[in-house]
């Protein structure tokens, strides 16, 4: 009886099997077997190899063509090829070459049906292993049927659909978290019998669907059901370690005897039970919890465009940081999603692909069994020196389907990524479409709404939608006095008006309106260059005149003669973008401000805030700095300088590249004359007002200890983020 396999989920081993065609190949068509190869890639994207004649071998990338991927990607039961890549992109295969000079209609069934040199016939090397990447989506109904032996263990099983099926008194919770197991076969639900079912299959399956893990269940509601209800089992049982990222990439256990209602007689379907991540725990009171909180402290997520994704950062010694993604794989990818509260991960990124981290790479050469309760108990290696923030891991990981996108749409936009929002309220019984007052309404909101729809980022919010002509039935405000903190997963969590909307200008035209992006920048200020560049300066009020007009002095400036003397707090601003766009000001050019006195136009009124605060968080000194000139004035190692402002070309940060505001520079001070001797908090603010989006505002923030006694200062343990470091080391750098 041919073996059912299963869609080979993300980074599964192998798609093994040839596809069941209702046309028969012409007779002596080779009979072969695919599979997409390579370390670091997602399941539909890879190195060609070829099972032929009892051994796996690669495909030369000579004649290779968009067609010969397409048929590559139907035999795997993908609709379609996105592109092809010559030169083992996905890394240099082994064992013999066994097809080269591959010409294709993009017609054939198989790629043995192809033109070719024959097989094994070939003048390549494996440095011409050609790859492709196919579409994500599968055909419809697709099966593989394995005909050959190949003494490969890893078959897997394959079906169109799994669900859980909850029943009555379940199904109106958000998110389902219980139910009968289904699978679909043939189009049809089908049960999985519980004779060999076990905790690690339960966990597996809450995990491919958003939750961290399996708890028990009320055998007795379950067992009563199953008496009164029609059965219809699945011809096999279900074999998993636990660490597999979804059912898809389990092994099959024994088939199952089908005997009608006689079919497992003695068990009954199986049950799993799944609880439900904190960000996501149903509650009477809330519908769900306010807000997404980690659960650990000791690990984080940042700079994700979407929830339950971003770059793995972990707590140590007081200090985050990053981890190296030498031997990052799902398995340690999983453990910091669960950990998290969220299921198993989807992929494991490499590379720095969610953006770049800043200060120490804590882990290097991670190695997880996969079960551990956080990653901080895997082992690594402590020796392992060299890594850069070029090497960051990130995780995007299965998170529940809580039918977020179902209660917001974009509507009158260019694409699909952009228009004004329209909510979906329940209003006198009914549930009816509106808009969202736009009074206040700005880019934290935005954010909320673009990672709701899971649409990325937003690149801009908009308080006047008269160019997008949404939903005329939509017009009236149903939501009004929306004040985000960027935290939430849905716009309804934000703080807002109740029953008594207010909205004096009314929807309409001026209803609120987003446009995403899947990328956005990320500013961050590097410390270390704040802590070793702050020194005290008296500088003359006769040359403090530009500096004063621009607001950059004390309000006593305004009092102060000529002949006296300022006291300035001076240091450098070394401003990096780690984020996966460029920065750029959201004023267009010619909306810029021209200052006479510096002679140079400002792109953004509010660039930094630089604040000297009492140690209860009282200012007691403030500057600021306009964005006069934002320039790439140096980029890492084989970056392009992108932007050199000159004062009259295009600002921004490149990604990858930083912007230095040195320390002898107008403005680039906090003015303490008035300043009491005591210890103080010096902070710095990049992009205060949120003017233009980024992936992480929680980085924005600089905040050191500082001693003044009058004549000298001291600034020490600066770092990056909200709070200060528990453990307070002693002053070490002075001026």
């Amino acid at each position: 009886m041919p073996v059912l396999c299963c869609f080979a989920a993300l980074l599964s081993v192998w798609a093994l099997c040839q596809a069941q065609s209702d046309t028969q190949l012409p007779p002596g068509t080779p009979a072969i077997q695919l599979r997409l190869a390579g370390d670091k890639r997602k399941h539909y994207e890879g190195r060609v190899e070829v099972y032929y004649s009892g051994e796996w071998g690669t495909v030369c990338d000579d004649d290779f063509s968009i067609q010969a991927a397409s048929v590559v990607c139907r035999e795997l039961g993908y609709v379609e090829a996105v592109s092809w890549s010559p030169s083992s992109k996905y890394g240099r295969g082994e064992g013999r070459i066994w097809l080269d000079n591959v010409h294709c209609t993009g017609q054939e069934s198989t790629l043995a049906q192809c033109q070719s040199n024959g097989f094994g016939v070939s003048d390549c090397k494996h440095s011409e292993d050609v790859g492709v990447v196919c579409s994500q989506r599968r055909i419809p109904g697709f099966k593989f049927i394995s005909t050959l032996t190949n003494n490969i263990e890893s078959l897997n099983v394959q079906v169109e659909d799994v669900r859980f099926r909850a029943i009555y008194s379940q199904r109106k919770r958000i998110p389902i978290s219980e139910g009968y197991l289904e699978v679909k076969d043939g189009g049809k639900w089908r049960q999985i019998c519980d004779a060999e079912w076990t905790d690690m299959n339960s966990r597996v399956v809450c995990g491919m669907f958003g939750f961290p893990g399996e708890k028990g269940y009320n055998t007795k509601v379950y067992k009563l059901l199953a008496k009164r209800r029609k059965k219809n089992y699945w011809g096999f049982g279900v074999n998993c370690t636990g660490n597999e990222a979804s059912l898809h990439e389990c092994k099959l256990g024994h088939q199952v005897e089908l005997k009608g209602n006689l079919t497992c007689e003695k068990n009954l379907p199986v049950v799993v039970s799944c609880v439900p991540g904190r960000a996501f725990a149903p509650s009477h009171a809330l519908g769900f919890s306010k807000a997404y909180r980690v659960e650990q402290p000791l690990v984080r997520l940042r700079g994700g465009a979407n929830i339950g994704e971003g770059r793995v950062e972990v707590l140590k010694n007081g200090e985050w940081g990053t981890v190296c993604d030498d031997s990052w794989n799902l398995k340690a990818a999983t453990v910091v999603c669960r950990e998290l509260g969220f299921g198993s991960a989807k992929e494991a990124l490499s590379g720095g692909r969610l953006g770049q981290g800043m200060g120490p790479v804590h882990m290097n050469e991670v190695q997880c069994s996969g079960f551990e309760k956080s990653l901080t108990e895997c082992r690594f290696n402590r020796n392992s020196l060299g890594c850069s923030h070029e090497e960051d891991a990130a995780v995007r990981c299965h998170v529940p389907d809580m039918g977020f996108k179902k209660r917001l749409r974009l509507s009158g936009g260019r694409n699909p990524s952009e228009g004004r929002v329209e909510v979906l309220v329940e209003k006198n019984g009914s549930l009816v479409w509106g808009t969202v007052c736009s009074e206040s309404w700005g880019t934290i909101e935005a954010g909320v709404v673009c990672r709701q729809l899971g649409l990325g980022f937003a690149s801009n919010a908009f308080q006047e939608t008269w160019y997008w002509h949404g939903d005329g039935s939509a017009d009236d405000v149903v939501m009004s006095g929306v004040r985000c903190s960027g935290t939430e997963l849905t716009l309804n969590q934000c703080l807002h008006h109740g029953k008594h909307l207010q909205c004096p200008k009314g929807g309409g035209r001026f209803a609120a309106g987003v446009s995403c992006s899947e990328t956005a920048p990320d500013l961050v200020l590097n410390a270390q260059v704040v802590e070793h560049t702050t020194y005290l300066e008296d500088r003359p009020m006769y040359v403090l005149q530009c500096a004063h007009e621009e607001n950059c002095l004390s309000s006593s400036a305004a009092t102060a003669t000529q002949a006296s003397y300022r006291r300035l707090l001076r240091f450098s601003s070394q401003i990096h973008n780690n984020g996966q766009s460029d920065f750029r000001p959201r004023a267009a050019h010619h909306s810029w401000i021209w200052h006479e006195c510096h002679r140079h136009y400002h792109s953004m009124e509010v660039f930094t805030h630089y604040d000297l605060l009492s140690l209860n968080g009282t200012k007691v000194a403030e500057g600021h700095k306009a964005s006069f000139c934002l320039e790439d004035t140096q980029c890492e190692e084989g970056i392009e300088k992108r932007y050199e402002c000159a004062n009259f070309g295009q600002q921004g940060i490149t990604v990858g590249c930083w912007d230095t505001y040195r320390h002898d520079i107008d403005c680039q001070w906090i003015d303490v004359t008035d300043v009491m001797p005591g210890d103080y908090i010096f902070q710095v603010v990049i992009n205060p007002n949120y003017e233009v989006a980024e992936s992480d505002y929680t980085n924005n923030v600089l905040k050191c200890r500082c001693r003044y006694d009058g004549h000298r200062i001291w600034t020490y343990n600066c770092h990056i983020g909200e709070r200060l470091p528990h453990k307070i080391s002693k002053p070490s750098h002075s001026s």
